[in-house]
């Protein structure tokens, strides 16, 4: 890896908001999905959360544009649990939905902890995760057509967020725990030695804040991703 990338991975992560998502309802469409995933990313946030009955989302390289690496995807299998865990973190609920309650979407403080609620592209957010939400935003519109695509509408709020949380000062220091900040660190330099530890079910390395690997592989073999593969071939794992 070279310095420039290291040092790009580093500032990325040092600017990271760990309080700061997006839960959708049912969002299915590929490109819907990787759209919410690369604006997420581009202000900082870890993850996004899926309410889905299937087990897995996977976003597509070709769709994502790369986001799958630094964006990890969580998925509920039902709407309350997948709002009420988000509460139980201590997050705010914000549910975009035209209605008479509904408040502009810039009126909300979005420096406090946020999930944002978005709903599947036809039917929108349902009455029951409408009903757990902790408030309800509109986007003012001058036209005919009263709605955005999922992902616009994600977009508009989650850099609203970005702009309160930048006037605020939220990305000038690390806001990452240790433990989480060395784990991202540990994956995002060292992806294929993340997945030999993931596939062994063994722990990851101790790291020092370059990223370099502190323990010896085997009879004092260096990590590096290089030697790394070639010593995985010679064992055939």
């Amino acid at each position: 890896m070279t310095p420039e990338r290291l040092k790009a991975i580093i500032t990325s992560l040092n600017r990271r908001q760990p309080d700061l998502t997006v839960i959708m309802e049912n969002v299915i469409k590929p490109h819907n999905l990787a759209a919410v995933a690369r604006t997420s990313d581009a202000v900082g946030a870890l993850d996004i959360h899926a309410i889905t009955p299937r087990k897995s989302i996977r976003l597509t390289q070709m769709s994502a544009g790369g986001v799958k690496k630094w964006i990890r995807v969580k998925t509920h299998s039902d709407t309350v649990s997948g709002i009420k865990s988000l509460q139980q973190q201590g997050m705010q609920v914000i549910a975009t939905h035209l209605s008479e309650y509904a408040k502009d979407y810039r009126k909300i403080d979005y420096t406090k902890p946020t999930a944002i609620l978005v709903g599947e592209e036809l039917e929108g957010i349902s009455e029951q995760a409408l009903s757990l939400a902790d408030e309800c935003v509109t986007i003012p519109m001058a036209g005919l057509v009263q709605s955005l695509n999922v992902s616009v509408a994600s977009a508009l709020l989650l850099y609203e967020a970005y702009h309160q949380r930048d006037a605020l000062g939220m990305y000038d220091e690390r806001r990452i725990d240790d433990d989480r900040y060395y784990q991202l660190l540990f994956e995002w330099c060292h992806p294929i030695i993340t997945r030999y530890c993931k596939q062994k079910k063994i722990s990851y390395p101790k790291i020092n804040d370059q990223a370099e690997i502190m323990e010896p592989l085997a009879n004092s073999t260096t990590w590096t991703e290089d030697g790394f593969a070639d010593w995985m071939r010679k064992k055939n794992l």
